[in-house]
């Protein structure tokens, strides 16, 4: 079994010895054990959190290089005018806490090219043809947003230090006289 233990930068398509289809909920995972797909046990070993995405490159303790691809699964895919509408269908879609895939036709001739993404669930094509979208169910890779604070594979850290310190004086004076 080949152990997979590290993630790669880019590299030369000759260096690539074999691919790696996984479906997302699989991508998530640093622990696994599969198959390539020319059928070589694999064994990954990788740091928790970051997802693997379309197109990264791990590598074996004994220098191959795998490159991971996203596998054909079932998807919702709304298809809706750009700009506001597109906006909309985001934010809404979003406010749900799912991951989306979020993209664009350039082909299109119905006039509608932005499209988003998401695993079938009856509440969410609901609201995404509430909101104007024409849904198609089929298979296709799912490769949602990473998010906008995720910084996998970035090789960057950031992080903030607040420190506040704050004193409020203040002086009450009340008077209240009833008469009756």
């Amino acid at each position: 079994m080949l152990e997979l233990t590290q993630r790669v930068g880019p590299v030369e398509t000759t260096e690539i010895h074999d691919h790696l289809t996984l479906p997302f909920e699989l991508r998530m995972r640093g622990r696994l054990r599969a198959k390539t797909d020319t059928g070589y046990d694999v064994g990954l070993f990788l740091d928790r959190g970051p997802v693997l995405r379309e197109g990264a490159f791990l590598q074996a303790e004994t220098g191959e290089i795998i490159r991971i691809r996203a596998a054909d699964e079932p998807v919702v895919t709304a298809r809706i005018e750009p700009g506001l509408g597109l906006a909309r269908l985001c934010y809404h879609l979003g406010n749900r806490h799912v991951s989306l895939a979020i993209g664009s036709d350039d082909s299109a001739t119905d006039g509608k090219t932005g499209w988003v993404r998401f695993p079938p669930d009856h509440v969410l094509e609901e609201l995404a043809e509430r909101l104007g979208a024409t849904l198609e169910h089929h298979r296709a890779p799912f490769d949602p947003e990473p998010g906008a604070y995720a910084q996998a594979g970035q090789g960057h850290s950031h992080s903030h230090s607040h420190s506040h310190d704050h004193t409020h004086e203040h002086g009450h004076s009340h008077d209240h006289s009833h008469a009756h």
